[in-house]
């Protein structure tokens, strides 16, 4: 049993946000981030068994901005 899983958060271009986890394939959107959390909570223990879920969930936000120099 691994003790925790990590996603990558990004902002979609749709608006609202993308979450993949890293080395899984597990991914959710959502409109906000509350509903995103419920999403990968759901996405989560739906991709594992009970003994074998994760205990810890980090969500690694991750806002690329482009300004002029």
């Amino acid at each position: 049993m691994k003790n925790e899983i990590i996603f990558i958060v990004e902002d979609s271009i749709d608006g609202g946000f993308e979450a993949a986890a890293v080395g899984y394939s597990i991914f959710t959107q959502a409109e906000n981030m509350d509903e995103l959390k419920r999403n990968v909570v759901e996405a989560v223990n739906c991709h594992f068994e009970e003994n074998e879920k994760p205990s810890i969930i980090r969500l690694h936000y991750i806002k690329e901005e482009t300004i002029a120099a």
